[in-house]
């Protein structure tokens, strides 16, 4: 595996507190891709925004705006991973879709491969930089883009199953299953957009919980516990 893109939750690195960060989960995080790059992996970063913002639950703000917000809850979020990780011995860069003066550089699919060439971990932030697209589309477009050999999925919950396991204890969980019945069933692994956008570019997601001691080195080196998205 040459290249991978790493999607995290914002809820995730908020841990217990489910809001802002939790400075040892990251670190967790940080020294788990640590390992990957010194084994020469190149390796990209999607963050969602969850832990700062959840505009659409509100009635009061327009879509556009809600959404607006959400990019940069997410150019925050990967300024602060970012810096954890380089705080471990990492070198970084933050590309977004739209000028955020010093904070970040400009995104570009050659910017971004000179980077990965130069063993710096790549943040991906800001999403599409449109409205109505989330981050689960953004880390899908930002995969094809660079051709990444696969998304990994970091996420609170191990895996894919047939039900909301909170909800039924006897969900079954998935090892491996299909983009296709990902779409047909609306398993929501992610947003349908992306689903199909997953789908028609043959890029496959792997599935796993971040809480899982080592789980994102596990998950690349093989020992993997989650489950496989196929295409």
């Amino acid at each position: 595996m040459r290249r991978i893109l790493l999607k995290l939750s914002g809820e995730a690195l908020a841990g217990d507190k489910r809001t802002g960060f939790d400075e040892e989960t990251v670190r967790k995080v940080a020294t788990q891709v640590k390992e990957l790059t010194d084994d020469g992996i190149q390796v990209g970063v999607v963050i969602g925004g969850g832990n700062f913002w959840r505009g659409r639950s509100s009635e009061n703000i327009d879509r556009t705006k809600a959404d607006q917000i959400g990019m940069l809850a997410t150019v925050m979020n990967c300024i602060y991973v970012s810096e954890i990780f380089r705080s471990v011995g990492m070198e970084t860069d933050i590309l977004t879709p739209f000028e955020c003066g010093s904070f970040t550089r400009l995104f570009s699919k050659d910017r971004a491969n000179k980077d990965f060439a130069k063993g710096r971990v790549v943040f991906f932030a800001g999403g599409t930089g449109h409205p109505y697209f989330s981050t689960d589309t953004g880390v899908v477009l930002r995969a094809v883009e660079v051709d990444a050999d696969v998304i990994l999925l970091a996420k609170s919950i191990d895996g894919v199953y047939d039900a909301d396991p909170a909800k039924h204890p006897d969900a079954k969980k998935y090892a491996e299953v299909s983009i296709d019945e990902v779409i047909a069933r609306n398993l929501q692994v992610v947003d349908m957009t992306a689903s199909i956008m997953a789908r028609d570019n043959k890029m496959p997601m792997w599935v796993f919980g971040l809480n899982e001691e080592n789980s994102i080195v596990n998950t690349v080196k093989g020992k993997f516990s989650g489950t496989k998205v196929t295409v």
